[in-house]
């Protein structure tokens, strides 16, 4: 993710706030910019941008402006009450339980990080305006029956989340009980929205037959799949081609990890990036003769993100991503954290982390071609054996319906 500075002032403002510590103005984001500006709100309720030569005009999201969970802008001229990211959420927990407003806050705040980076991206959104059976959209749903929990999960575009995963304490017993070495919110949205882009850049595409080759066979029996990973676990050894132990139940699940972590990587590299962080050399593996034919180490290598110098992105992995994640799980270990970055990438995954690269970037260039579904074939959904049994809602032109 970009630093960004208040557009008054200059100073150094992050993605969630929305005020300017220094000269008080208020602040959003503007997603056609990508960036944080700075407003004057006058008495009539009027938001003027500072510093910013543009003919458009924005007004805070309705969930900004009367909710206090969303820092987002919408055009002036947008019908549309909620901003480029609330208006993908059609459920919400019931607001008259105080916990849940803080479930829904912490939620929609991974959901726009997560949405910075499919815009940056320049991959497609499609809603259930433009896409009615498959568009995007999520239901943040909590256990109405303790003996019938709602399990996170996509099927066909819709992401169901628990809103417990949005309560730490919960969602590290959680993690603690699975012996999973990393769970966030926002780590299960980047691994849903993989399921979600498994539709809608691999399946029935030019890039199907290279998928199979790398991940395996999808037609295999998800739900026996399924039965079989939590009766018998994952391969012995698993770590020498797989992200992590669940990628090895199906091939939806290793694209659907593998795609999580690409996301992971990029992020992080182009926060470091835009941070100037440095890496000494030892770190890089570079090195340069000294006096008398010593190794002596070299210049600091600047990290620059992953298109920066157009390095291959197995280059990128190997030169930027796993020195930044040793030094971060260095860094982790000092502040008492444990790793940050708690996972290997063998060769395996680094090939599927460069062919999940190189489909964003098909599909950023217009390169996906899909071939027609015929009516009459029975098309095997996207894993929904972690979704609740739900119709997906209308695409919200006000603020959602409570659960």
């Amino acid at each position: 993710m970009k630093t960004f500075s208040c557009t008054h002032c200059g100073q150094t403002v992050f993605f969630e706030n929305t005020a300017c510590v220094n000269c008080g103005s208020a602040l959003g984001f503007v997603p056609e910019l990508l960036r944080i500006v700075a407003f004057d709100v006058s008495a009539d309720g009027t938001w003027t941008a500072h510093g910013m030569n543009t003919p458009a005009a924005w007004r805070p999201c309705h969930n900004y402006a009367t909710e206090q969970v969303c820092n987002w802008m919408v055009e002036a001229a947008d019908p549309q009450v909620l901003c480029r990211c609330c208006r993908y959420t059609s459920i919400i927990p019931a607001l008259n339980k105080p916990e849940n407003k803080a479930y829904w806050l912490n939620l929609e705040a991974a959901k726009r990080r997560l949405f910075y980076s499919l815009i940056d991206l320049q991959l497609p959104i499609p809603d259930r305006i433009a896409d009615p059976s498959n568009g995007l959209v999520f239901h943040f749903l909590e256990d109405a029956d303790p003996k019938q929990r709602v399990l996170t999960g996509h099927a066909s575009g819709l992401i169901t989340m628990n809103i417990e995963e949005a309560d730490d304490a919960k969602r590290e017993a959680r993690r603690s009980a699975l012996h999973e070495p990393y769970r966030t919110i926002l780590g299960h949205f980047r691994h849903e929205i993989g399921h979600f882009y498994w539709d809608h850049l691999i399946a029935h595409s030019n890039y199907l037959e290279a998928f199979r080759e790398r991940f395996g066979d999808e037609r295999a029996d998800y739900s026996a799949a399924l039965q079989r990973h939590y009766a018998e676990g994952p391969l012995a050894d698993w770590q020498a081609n797989y992200i992590s132990a669940y990628a090895t139940m199906h091939p939806w699940e290793d694209w659907a990890e593998c795609w999580a972590h690409y996301m992971h990587v990029v992020d992080a590299l182009n926060t470091a990036g835009h941070w100037g962080l440095s890496l000494g050399a030892q770190a890089v593996g570079r090195t340069r003769a000294g006096r008398g034919g010593k190794a002596a180490p070299a210049a600091p290598a600047q990290l620059k993100g992953v298109d920066a110098d157009g390095q291959p992105f197995d280059q990128v992995l190997v030169n930027q991503w796993l020195p930044l994640a040793r030094f971060l799980n260095s860094m982790g270990r000092s502040l008492g954290r444990g790793d940050f970055y708690p996972f290997v990438l063998p060769p395996p995954v680094l090939d599927k982390l460069g062919f999940i690269h190189e489909v964003v970037a098909a599909a950023r260039e217009g390169r996906i071609v899909r071939e027609p579904v015929q009516a009459v074939e029975a098309v095997q959904a996207a894993p929904a054996a972690a979704a609740p049994d739900a119709a997906p809602a209308p695409l919200p032109a006000a603020p959602a319906i409570a659960s």
